[in-house]
């Protein structure tokens, strides 16, 4: 079997300007990085403002197992077929962080025959937008500390400041450093490093709605307290004009196309078991001016990225899915019924018996914001017809569209079924949303626990002094993110399937007054992931001919 990265050799890219012209895109709105990929000024949102948008339908999936669902595969399978059926569709996707990378997961245009080109420049340094983030979030945390040696008019306390530096790689020894050590280095004090799909900044940009919008959200982002314990802004320390430069060409959105030529926006990469997982608002909206359909995603499994791209995204751009599709595997639910991850190819009925009940927690948690749904069963080759006629009775009697993609498989044409019932389904939906904003901070945990973990919610001290502190500085009128294991809708990963009764624990609240949520950390959830025993990295080479190898 041919490797992603054959397959994707195997393919010719078009050039970018020919993609552009299928989305009636002007050469003068592009900017080109060679003839593969362009981004796109955002002087084009106002060309297109007035035109009426199109159908959004949001992919996301029951939880993830440590082999990865296929996600983004579905979403780019969907994008082809609907193309094949003429339909004018547009896929905007998240851009891939070098931590996972190099990591356990790999790359993140999709895979098999439903792939984004140029996949080794996307998944690698691509734009440069990693690296603008990078340099900016740490430009300010020097800002900061330089603040403090230089006699520290705003008086920062050095102890309360809550911007940590980052990387895109993970590299588990920053978690915890101690900075400004020896003479005339600066002020000693504890920091922590995150990865870059981590920072509030990543939030920002994938939040704000123009350039000048990102300089004000930046501006409006807290960088700590001050000795009186009242919040202090990036804006106070003048650093919003310098830190939107090095971004002034990030916020553009960046055009590719998919293996079948087909066009995708793909912009910003926020993780969604510690940000809200969804790519900018920016490439979304043009999207939806661009196309009549519109295909998304949100990272990891509904519990966490739809969840956020629903209280978080949608409310902050005004826009709403017309449907949702909700991936599974038949591995991913017999591993959620006990099943070892080296047994999961195995035909096992009796355990995907127990572990349906994964996808039942999906459902019920998405109903909260809508009936109009569809499960897609991402085919593999050893999935029994048995396993797949029982998912599908199952799916069906609780009175659901279940369909089967083979787009791994076949690209476009595996997922024809996929896209006729998703032409069928699509409709104008009404806003649900499970809480209000003015709700009290507590209030919207426990909302949120029981409606989405099925769960009970304590409190540690830490999380319940962040809570005081948070409503004494009139800071808690945001949506909230919860920073959680995705291998569970609980705060723990070892809680498979569908767990009753639990109880999650709130370790710590951060405010992100920039990107306007509130990140609610459950368990043990790290902001900078560490590399397994057996990285990628490891398999990642340049071969004779100077072609990348080992990539996937």
């Amino acid at each position: 079997m041919l490797s992603d990265i054959e397959i994707a050799k195997s393919f010719k890219s078009k050039n970018i300007r020919d993609i552009a012209d299928k989305t009636g895109i002007s050469e003068k709105y592009l900017e080109y990085y060679g003839n593969d990929v362009a981004k796109v000024n955002l002087d084009i949102l106002d060309e297109v403002n007035n035109v009426s948008d199109g159908h959004l339908i949001l992919v996301t999936s029951t939880n993830p197992t440590p082999f990865g669902e296929g996600k983004t595969t579905m979403s780019i399978g969907l994008h082809d077929a609907l193309c094949k059926l003429g339909k004018k569709s547009i896929c905007a996707l998240r851009e891939p962080s070098l931590g996972p990378v190099f990591g356990i997961k790999g790359g993140a245009t999709g895979g098999g025959y439903a792939q984004v080109l140029p996949m080794e420049k996307i998944n690698l340094h691509f734009t440069g937008d990693m690296h603008a983030l990078t340099s900016a979030n740490n430009l300010l945390c020097a800002a900061i500390d330089n603040h403090i040696m230089q006699g520290n008019v705003l008086g920062i306390d050095s102890e309360r400041i809550v911007v940590p530096r980052c990387l895109d790689i993970n590299d588990r020894t920053l978690r915890n450093i101690v900075i400004g050590m020896g003479k005339n280095n600066g002020v000693e004090r504890n920091d922590h490093f995150v990865i870059t799909v981590a920072t509030e900044l990543m939030a920002i940009l994938c939040l704000s709605k123009s350039l000048s919008d990102l300089k004000t959200n930046i501006g409006n982002m807290m960088i700590g307290y001050n000795y009186d314990g009242n919040p202090i802004y990036v804006r106070d320390l003048k650093a919003e004009g310098s830190m939107t430069v090095l971004l002034k060409d990030a916020i553009n959105p960046n055009l590719v196309q998919t293996l079948e030529h087909n066009p995708v926006l793909i912009h910003g990469g926020p993780f969604a078991n510690i940000a809200h997982g969804c790519n900018s608002i920016i490439a979304t909206k043009l999207a939806l001016k661009l196309g009549d359909y519109v295909v998304t995603e949100a990272g990891f499994g509904s519990d966490l990225g739809a969840t956020k791209f629903l209280d978080i995204k949608c409310r902050k751009a005004g826009i709403y899915p017309s449907l949702i599709v909700l991936n599974t595997t038949i591995r991913s639910l017999k591993y959620n019924g006990g099943v070892k991850k080296d047994e999961v190819l195995e035909e096992n009925l009796d355990a995907l018996k127990t572990g349906i009940v994964n996808l039942d927690a999906h459902l019920n948690l998405l109903s909260n914001y809508t009936n109009n749904i569809i499960v897609c069963i991402n085919h593999f080759i050893k999935d029994s017809e048995e396993e797949i006629r029982f998912v599908k009775n199952y799916v069906e009697n609780k009175g659901y569209k279940c369909v089967v993609s083979k787009a791994y498989e076949l690209g476009g044409v595996g997922s024809i079924e996929l896209a006729r019932c998703v032409i069928e389904s699509v409709e104008k939906c009404e806003p649900r949303v499970l809480y209000e904003v003015s709700d009290s901070l507590e209030s919207k945990i426990r909302i949120m626990a029981k409606k989405i973990m099925n769960s009970e919610v304590t409190f540690s001290d830490k999380a319940l002094e962040d809570i005081k502190n948070i409503e004494k500085s009139n800071l808690d009128k945001y949506p909230i993110c919860i920073a959680k294991t995705p291998y569970s809708i609980t705060d723990d990963a070892k809680k498979l399937g569908y767990p009753k009764d639990s109880n999650v624990l709130v370790r710590e609240l951060k405010v992100q007054t920039g990107a306007g949520f509130i990140v609610v950390y459950m368990g043990n959830i790290m902001t900078m992931p560490g590399l397994p025993k057996e990285p990628n990295l490891l398999k990642i080479d340049i071969d004779d001919n100077n072609e990348i190898v080992g990539l996937f």
